[in-house]
């Protein structure tokens, strides 16, 4: 199966308020990794240390760095019209949708998958869903978490495991089953046209 597993860091949980300081997302091709984006980003405001504490990016980390106005477009070309999965997607989402339309900038054409919704039906009767907890129960190798590219990499790993349980014929599920199983309606990220700009000539 190919798909793109995404994460973000941000500096606190409010879309359109608060800004978004880490991307990263891994392209997988038949189960292997083929690609990796993954890059700090400027959010122009001080990073609370509350924020710092979690995800350990500090304001001299993001200095320098790419404004998220610049990243946009890259980020959407990486992953194209891909499957597109994240743990609690919608929060994920909703953070680049709220700059992609500020911005006015290409986004990613797949569907959204949350693999956090789609591992309580698949592993019902864990303590709890979160991502660190998943990766234990599965012994999937880990190293750090709240790093964008690492949480990424687990996300796609606990997806794949989470396909290969619900496909014992080895065929994998439609999109549409897929987001069945997660219980929560179709996420996509929005299209959206640039406007012409005026040019105040009146």
């Amino acid at each position: 199966m190919n798909f793109i597993a995404f994460d973000l860091e941000t500096t606190g949980i409010l879309p359109g308020v608060d800004r978004i300081v880490e991307i990263g997302a891994v392209r997988y091709f038949n189960g292997q990794v083929e690609a990796v984006y993954s890059t700090l980003v400027d959010p122009q405001i001080p990073i609370p240390e509350g924020a710092s504490r979690v995800n350990g990016i500090s304001d001299d980390m993001v200095q320098g760095k790419p404004t998220i106005d610049r990243l946009l477009e890259s980020f959407a070309d990486f992953c194209k019209d891909h499957l597109v999965v994240a743990h609690n997607a919608a929060f994920d989402a909703q953070f680049l949708t709220a700059d992609i339309k500020k911005f006015e900038s290409p986004a990613p054409k797949g569907v959204i998958i949350d693999t956090y919704a789609m591992a309580k039906k698949v592993f019902p009767g864990l303590p709890n869903y979160k991502l660190g907890t998943l990766v234990q129960h599965l012994d999937i190798p880990s190293t750090q978490f709240h790093r964008a590219e690492e949480d990424a990499s687990y996300c796609g790993q606990l997806f794949i495991k989470m396909v290969e349980k619900i496909s014992p014929s080895g065929f994998p599920p439609s999109v549409d089953n897929l987001i069945a199983l997660t219980g929560k309606p179709e996420l996509r990220f929005p299209q959206i046209e640039p406007q012409p700009k005026q040019l105040g000539l009146f």
